[in-house]
């Protein structure tokens, strides 16, 4: 028998290190070739690594939430034959866990196994003297008698807090309890009081969207600006359009007309479509413009990109948008697919509120929030119609974009999305 050592692959161009998010094996299972063994993560992409051999898993090099590098031994298999040359017979596992190069989640601290939320019971002190109602306590010390008497009185003793040796409830104390009043009162079924702490340790997904939430709010001073818009003439086109569409053309939503709406309001007000290297102090101002699709996902948040907007028409924004949502949802995204947006738009549809105050993808120097859309009575001057109003909430660097040009960028928006005709007319 030999061993055959697996290590972390280069998992994309210019990648270090990467963060292990899940393990498909644990030591002494049996894996074949091709088999997945673990999930990692780097700038938001998941990357599967299977098993190059088959055999059986002697070791692994390290925990869910570790931050592995490049090259660095992750899994050591039993396999037939001689192995590898590089790992000679003698070399035991338990020996080379120490020289695993993994930079744990949390260096204060050592790192935890992987395990169910853990619960912690916390008990509430007794209130004057006498116990909370619903507390489970050790059972009562108390003579025969005082049991007796507490039985027919319909006193749980539990409740009371004795003043004998070693907490020995006297008749004395039950003679105060039953005259106090004190009696518990039982909580109806299904109404208990609970005291269970769940800890979940933050890792893959969600400990990437806080540290970039981090990074975007506390790097960049945001200026939210909200505008009604009339959307009223965007609504009847959509159902001309879908109504009229070919059987190879996706169902529009209002997304693609915000995307073509944004792609002519930055032909006016380039400043919005940049990157802020705030390091050496560079905006890169981008003629092409990549729109971030904030998507939410069953891992959570994710942000893929929309390359080349300026290029594309209703149709084409439609199908590459919803192209794009469903590889993020079911995680098959690349990492190009999830990088290198020049300007984000944010939409919780339905749910999306009145106003939200969107957190700026960084780099990126603005992103425009979607509320949601109803209908509301507008005054046109000589009786209330109905139309269908949909904020939009946008936020922008203000280290970058002065208010005035904010409001210049979202009235322009504005005007686009409610004379719709302006957004296919050529510049």
């Amino acid at each position: 028998m030999g061993e055959f050592v697996i290590k972390m692959p280069d998992v994309g161009e210019g990648v270090a290190e990467a963060e292990l998010v899940e393990w498909h094996v644990k030591p002494g299972d049996p894996v074949r070739e091709d088999m997945v063994l673990a999930a990692v993560m780097t700038d938001k992409a998941t990357v599967e690594i299977p098993s190059p051999v088959t055999g059986t898993v002697l070791w692994l090099g390290a925990e869910v939430g570790d931050t592995v590098a490049v090259k660095a031994p992750l899994v050591r298999i039993e396999i037939s034959g001689e192995g590898e040359a590089a790992a000679p017979a003698d070399d035991k596992p338990a020996a080379k866990a120490e020289e695993k190069p993994v930079v744990k989640a949390e260096a204060s601290a050592p790192v935890a196994k992987p395990a169910q939320p853990a619960k912690v019971e916390v008990k509430a002190p007794a209130v004057n003297g006498v116990h909370q109602p619903g507390e489970r306590l050790e059972k009562a010390l108390a003579s025969p008698a005082v049991r007796l008497r507490a039985k027919e009185s319909g006193v749980d003793l539990r409740q009371v807090t004795g003043t004998g040796p070693a907490g020995r409830i006297t008749h004395d104390d039950l003679d105060q309890f039953i005259a106090r009043g004190a009696q518990p009162v039982l909580a109806p079924a299904g109404l208990q009081r609970k005291t269970a702490v769940d800890e979940i340790k933050v890792t893959g997904l969600r400990r990437r969207i806080a540290e970039k939430m981090s990074l975007s709010t506390s790097r960049i001073p945001h200026i939210t600006y909200v505008e009604e818009v009339d959307m009223t003439a965007v609504e009847e086109l959509r159902a001309t359009m879908n109504r009229d569409r070919k059987p190879d053309q996706p169902k529009l939503t209002i997304l693609p007309y915000l995307m073509r709406a944004l792609v002519r309001t930055i032909a006016e007000q380039p400043a919005v479509n940049a990157i802020f290297d705030d390091g050496p102090g560079i905006i890169h101002r981008h003629h092409a413009v990549h729109i971030g699709i904030a998507t939410q996902t069953p891992a959570g948040l994710t942000v893929p990109v929309v390359r080349h907007a300026e290029a594309r028409g209703i149709w084409d924004c439609a199908n590459e948008l919803n192209r794009l949502a469903e590889a993020a949802r079911t995680g098959t995204a690349t990492r190009d697919e999830l990088t290198g947006s020049t300007i984000t738009i944010s939409s919780l549809g339905a749910l999306g509120g009145i106003v939200s105050t969107p957190v700026i993808n960084h780099p990126e120097v603005a992103i425009v929030g979607v509320n949601k859309l109803a209908i509301r009575p507008v005054w046109d001057g000589t009786q209330f119609v109905p139309r269908k109003i949909m904020n939009l909430s946008s936020s922008f660097d203000h280290r970058v974009i002065d208010g005035w040009d904010a409001a210049v960028f979202v009235q322009r928006l504005k005007t686009l999305l409610e004379t719709p005709a302006l957004i296919f007319v050529e510049a």
